[in-house]
C-alpha cells in the first residue's frame, strides 16, 4: 500500500491547524459540510503564491482527424453529474432536473423525464431503467415511461447510481451503501462500516464486477456480496499518517482502469494502485499526487498528475512508462481511452488527443467554451463529452491522411 508522501496539497502546518481549528468552530466534522472541504483548501491556497501559467499551446498537431459527428443541448451541467451509456444508450441530466436519453450512435432523442428537482447524483443506468439523485436527498428511477419510483435517502449523495442486475446501489456521502429492487424501490440492505469525520466532496467508486459489487471506503477498496452485503474482501490501498482530520482525509475517486477481474484506481493525492476483485489482493501500487480517476488497456494505465502531467504505469507491474507535460498546469480532469488514443478534457472546453503508445500529441477539439464536466465517455466509436453549460458532443475519428482521401 502507499502512504501520504506530504500533507494534502502541501498546505503549511498552521494552515491546517486553522483550518482544523475552524471546521471544529463551524461543527463540520460530518459528511454534509465536509462537501465543502476542497473548496475551502483551495480558498485558503489561492491566498499563497499564485500557481504557475501554463504554456500558451502550440499548433493543432493535426495527427488524428477528429469529426463531430452530432451535438445536443441539455441545459447547465452539475459538476457531479456524469453521462452514462449502455447498449447505444447515452443517459444525460441537468443540474435542474431533466434526463434525456439518446441514441449514442446518432443523437437521436429517446425519452426525456423531468424530475422537477435539482440533482445532486447522476446518472446511473442499465440502458433500460435510469437512477439519479435530487439535492434533498431522494433516490429516483425512471425509464422512457417516466418516473418510476423514489426513494428518500438519509444521506447526501454526490456519487452516481449503479444499476445493474434489477438493482440499484448507491453510496452516500456518509459512506454507507444501499441497494435497492430496481422494479419496486423496496430497499433491500444498508451496509455501513463506520462513520467519517470528513470525506472527499467528488464522487467515489461504485462498480459491479462479476457477481461483486466493488465500492470505496475511505482508503480501502472493498467488495461485497450483491444480495447480502456481506464483505467479500477488502484491499487496504492507502493509508493515512498524519493525525488531524484534514491530513487523514483520504479517498477513492471515481474513474476506474478496469481489465478482466482487475481493476486499478487513485486514492485522492496518495496514489495508484491495482487489486483483483476475485480475491482483493493488491497487485501493485505506487504513490502519486492526483485526484483524477484512472484510464487504461491490457498493458497500460494511463492518469493525470495535479499539475497536469499524463503518464502511464505498466498494468503487470506498476513500472513506469512514458509522460507528457504539454498540458501542465492547466485544469483537466480524467484522461479517457478511446481505442488507441487518449482524450483528456479541460476547464476551457477543449479535447486534448494523444497517442497511447507514447503520449505524443495527435489533436485538438473544441466544444462550446464551457469545462467538460467530469471525463469523456467513448462509446463504441464515438467519443462523447459534456460540458458544464450542457453541450453534448459526440466526435468520431479517423487518422489525417483519410481525411484527404
Amino acid at each position: 500500500m502507499f502512504r501520504r508522501p506530504f500533507p494534502l496539497l502541501a498546505l503549511h502546518d498552521a494552515l491546517l491547524s486553522a483550518l482544523h481549528r475552524s471546521l471544529h468552530s463551524l461543527a463540520v466534522r460530518r459528511t454534509l459540510c465536509a462537501f465543502l472541504l476542497p473548496a475551502a483548501l483551495l480558498g485558503a491556497c489561492a491566498s499563497g503564491p499564485r500557481a504557475p501559467e501554463p504554456a500558451p499551446l502550440g499548433p493543432d498537431p493535426a495527427r488524428l482527424a477528429v469529426r463531430t459527428a452530432w451535438t445536443r443541448h441539455l441545459g447547465t451541467v452539475g459538476l457531479t453529474l456524469r453521462p452514462a451509456w449502455k447498449a447505444d444508450v447515452l443517459t444525460v441530466a441537468n443540474a435542474a432536473g431533466t434526463v434525456l436519453a439518446l441514441r449514442a450512435s446518432t443523437g437521436e432523442e429517446l425519452w426525456r423525464v423531468d424530475v422537477g428537482h435539482p440533482l445532486s447524483a447522476g446518472v446511473g443506468s442499465d440502458g433500460r431503467r435510469a437512477a439519479v439523485v435530487t439535492q434533498d436527498n431522494v433516490l429516483v428511477a425512471l425509464d422512457d415511461k417516466g418516473v418510476s419510483w423514489k426513494q428518500p435517502l438519509s444521506t447526501q449523495v454526490i456519487t452516481p447510481p449503479l444499476v445493474a442486475g434489477e438493482r440499484v446501489f448507491v453510496l452516500g456521502g456518509d459512506r454507507s451503501v444501499m441497494a435497492f429492487d430496481g422494479k419496486t424501490g423496496h430497499r433491500l440492505w444498508r451496509f455501513h462500516r463506520h462513520e467519517e469525520a470528513l470525506v472527499l466532496g467528488q464522487p467515489s467508486v461504485l462498480m459491479a464486477v462479476g457477481d461483486t459489487l466493488v465500492v470505496a471506503q475511505s482508503g480501502h477498496l472493498i467488495g461485497l456480496h450483491p444480495a447480502t452485503a456481506s464483505v467479500l474482501w477488502d484491499a487496504p490501498l492507502a493509508t493515512p499518517r498524519e493525525t488531524s482530520d484534514i491530513d487523514r482525509l483520504v479517498d477513492l475517486v471515481e474513474g476506474v482502469s478496469r481489465n478482466g477481474y482487475e481493476v486499478c484506481v487513485r486514492a485522492y493525492h496518495y496514489g495508484v494502485g491495482c487489486v483483483s476483485a476475485l480475491h482483493g489482493g493488491i497487485s501493485w501500487s505506487k504513490s502519486s499526487q492526483g485526484h483524477v480517476g484512472l484510464s487504461g488497456d491490457a498493458r497500460w494505465v494511463y492518469g493525470v498528475d495535479s499539475d497536469g502531467t499524463l503518464r502511464s504505469w505498466r498494468r503487470s507491474d506498476g513500472e513506469p512508462g512514458w509522460t507528457n507535460t504539454d498540458l501542465r498546469y492547466r485544469k483537466l480532469g480524467r484522461a479517457v481511452l478511446a481505442g488507441d488514443v487518449l482524450v483528456v478534457g479541460d476547464d476551457n472546453g477543449m479535447l486534448h488527443w494523444f497517442s497511447s503508445a507514447d503520449g505524443a500529441a495527435l489533436a485538438r477539439s473544441t466544444t462550446d467554451g464551457s469545462a467538460i464536466v467530469g471525463s469523456p465517455l467513448w462509446a463504441d466509436s464515438l467519443l462523447i463529452a459534456v460540458t458544464r453549460h450542457g453541450g453534448v458532443y459526440a466526435f468520431g475519428t479517423a487518422p489525417a491522411n483519410a481525411a484527404s482521401r
